[in-house]
């Protein structure tokens, strides 16, 4: 599995979380929480997930220059992630999201984008220059996600298609997809709510075939506790195990770093899904987005 080859495009943050009995309501305070730090950023996840299953995992970020970015280095170096294409901004702060998560592991998260808002298109580039075709004949993956500017997105698609390499997109948070990007024919993951967003339907079945007619590619729809559902060709659902959570938070993190560590492997796409699932429902069983992000032998155990 070493050999499958995944470069991820996207944030990094500290996870600053508050565990509490129930989500506060607008205006309300919820007292009695307990309080961690973690690793965070959905681009940051997603590398772990993809290497914790195996693949050889690089990611291209921005953090800065503070003590928060040096952890967040670290951390991801202890878990085997190559970060020397992840650039540290003087003069800015690294990203932090702020999440409370209730009793039944549903969450609500606020980001300050901070370093992320600043990686350029032009580090990107230089950052996935070395990037070409395997010389096993077989397929890299780029794993693009949205809460990096838009430019450093299309940067990264670009070298992607320019070295043969799979382009996949986490559309997360939902914003226009441009048309040189569509035009690349992304495989696209997002979950219902952004599905539905990305091509103004109200059905994310409906928005799955709208969003595959326009880029041209299959789509996988993630929809929570019931799984995903793959648009490539007719739909197909995915359902996924029946557990209880403890924490959502880095489920679809989770699911994305698998489908994009399994599809670098050289696994067909519906089988690559189905083992997304899996590992993303097996990431939600221990608090903070990364820690329950789970080994590739825990997935292949999961009944």
């Amino acid at each position: 599995m070493r050999g499958a080859q995944v470069i991820v495009v996207g944030s990094l943050n500290a996870d600053l979380v508050v565990a509490v009995e129930r989500l506060p309501a607008p205006g309300e305070t919820v007292a009695g929480g307990r309080y961690a730090r973690h690793g965070g950023g959905k681009g940051a996840n997603q590398a772990v997930a993809a290497a914790r299953l195996g693949a050889s995992v690089a990611l291209v970020g921005a953090v800065g220059a503070d003590e928060l970015g040096e952890q967040a280095l670290a951390e991801l170096a202890r878990e085997g992630v190559d970060v020397a294409g992840v650039a540290r901004l003087d003069g800015m702060a690294t990203g932090v999201a702020a999440i409370v998560v209730d009793a039944a592991g549903e969450n609500q998260i606020a980001v300050a984008s901070g370093a992320n808002a600043a990686l350029t298109g032009g580090a990107v580039e230089r950052a996935l220059g070395a990037a070409g075709p395997r010389a096993d004949g077989a397929r890299g993956v780029v794993l693009l996600g949205h809460e990096v500017p838009e430019e450093a997105v299309l940067a990264g698609a670009r070298a992607a298609s320019a070295a043969g390499w799979q382009i996949v997109l986490n559309p997360a948070p939902a914003r226009t997809l441009p048309a040189e990007l569509l035009a690349l024919a992304p495989l696209l993951t997002p979950n219902a709510s952004e599905a539905c967003a990305l091509a103004g339907e109200r059905d994310p079945e409906a928005a799955a075939r709208a969003l595959a007619a326009r880029t041209g590619a299959p789509v996988l729809v993630t929809l929570g506790a019931r799984g995903a559902l793959l648009v490539d060709g007719e739909p197909v659902a995915i359902p996924a195990p029946a557990i209880e959570p403890v924490d959502t938070t880095g489920a679809g993190d989770a699911l994305n770093g698998a489908l994009a560590a399994e599809l670098a492997a050289g696994s067909p796409l519906g089988a690559a899904a189905r083992f997304a699932v899996v590992a993303a429902s097996l990431s939600t069983l221990r608090p903070g987005a990364r820690a329950g992000m789970p080994r590739r032998e825990e997935v292949l155990a999961a009944p």
